[in-house]
């Protein structure tokens, strides 16, 4: 469940991770139709193998099949982003108030060095790119949770097209600097063992970085 064990022991695997990754990143823009064949052609694997793949992404909701249509990336708007977040700020928040009871002393540390090993770029650049997994914030504060089936909520069914959002409309610009201090107040509430405002924090932070984001889609239109 934990996306910095991910290990890819199969061909099948590194095709799933390599095409995940080029369109939570956007190196294969939202919306596009997926072939078979020029997918096998680019990674050098067989058309089984990729076939493969789609279908775990299909699972991950950032890829979708229609009918005549085939498999497409899903397209990034802005009622699927309201929807997506509406979920996100909801459970997230829970996650937050969890991980407020039950993350340890060592993983609130863990976390607050996170936290500053990012600040320069932040504060330099205006640039708040998180890997996936360990190096995410909001990962970290997900399985921070203990909650097994909230996790599997978040990490194996909203993650990665959260992460599409976030990663091409959300780590760069203004807001960021703005982003990364809400992580700080959060963390903060954690460390103090604050349930009730460690929800709060998340909660706001998530709508923030919802309207950033969709004033973004808008003007992309």
């Amino acid at each position: 469940m934990e996306f910095f064990q991910e290990q890819a022991v199969t061909s099948s695997d590194k095709a799933f991770f390599r095409l995940r990754k080029e369109i939570v990143e956007g190196v294969i823009p939202s919306g596009s139709k997926l072939s078979e064949t020029e997918l096998s052609t680019k990674y050098q694997v067989s058309r089984a193998v990729v076939r493969e793949a789609i279908n775990r992404l299909e699972a991950c909701n950032i890829v979708e099949r229609r009918a005549n249509v085939g498999a497409r990336v899903v397209s990034l708007s802005p009622e699927g982003l309201i929807e997506l977040y509406q979920v996100r700020e909801s459970l997230e928040g829970m996650a937050a108030r969890l991980a407020a009871q039950h993350m340890s002393a060592q993983e609130i540390t863990d976390l607050n060095a996170l936290l500053n090993s990012q600040s320069h770029e932040v504060k330099s650049a205006e640039l708040y790119y998180q890997e996936a997994g360990d190096l995410d914030f909001h990962y970290r504060i997900i399985l921070g949770s203990k909650n097994s089936h909230l996790i599997s909520m978040l990490v194996n069914g909203l993650y990665h097209l959260v992460r599409m959002y976030r990663v091409q409309l959300g780590m760069a610009g203004p807001r960021v600097t703005s982003a990364f201090d809400e992580h700080k107040h959060i963390v903060q509430a954690i460390s103090n063992r604050d349930p009730e405002l460690a929800e709060m924090l998340m909660r706001r932070h998530i709508t923030y970085s919802k309207n950033n984001i969709e004033a973004k889609l808008q003007n992309s239109l």
